[in-house]
């Protein structure tokens, strides 16, 4: 738990306006969250804060390169990923939670930690089947993608076939 103190942003001593704030993320990030499906990742996370005298304004933005395996065909690839979360922060004695992009803080806190903020945006903006641009493109070459396609190849070969059972009904048209 001590590694992720280092994502704490302390907005008590901030002065009003903007200000910034820079993460490195790697593998060791995701481990703290039990997520191991990255082979290696190397992203930057910015965390801009717009204090204004009622409340506050967070901009999440993170860009990098992850190393996933491809969901069609298990090979490992360089995955580009650029995300952008807006988080706005209000403080009150009631504890409200039913809007995603509003954060109803205690009056008096002093600190946010970003790091489940920024995890969440990463993950989530994943797509739900990651692909080899080598299999979208046919260009990529593997045994697994060989035999996807020699499956496919059977099942339409069996699809043609018509069954005859089914061709006394056509003679009724």
């Amino acid at each position: 738990m001590l590694f992720l103190n280092q994502f704490v942003i302390n907005f008590t001593g901030l002065k009003e306006g903007e200000h910034s704030f820079e993460f490195n993320l790697d593998n060791k990030f995701f481990e703290h969250f039990d997520y191991n499906d990255f082979n290696s990742c190397r992203l930057n996370a910015e965390v801009k804060v717009n204090k204004k005298s009622s409340l506050l304004e967070f901009t999440f933005i993170s860009k990098g390169i992850i190393n996933i395996n491809c969901h069609v065909s298990n090979e490992p690839f360089d995955y580009s990923i650029e995300n952008k979360m807006k988080l706005v922060v209000k403080f009150s004695s009631e504890l409200i939670n039913d809007n995603e992009e509003l954060l109803i803080l205690p009056v008096g806190a002093s600190q946010l930690n970003a790091a489940q903020y920024l995890f969440e945006m990463i993950i989530l903006s994943l797509p739900i089947k990651i692909i080899h641009p080598g299999v979208e493109d046919g260009s990529l070459e593997s045994k697994t993608l060989n035999k996807l396609k020699e499956i496919e190849s059977n099942v339409k070969e069996q699809n043609s076939k018509n069954d005859p059972r089914w061709d006394k009904l056509k003679d009724l048209i």
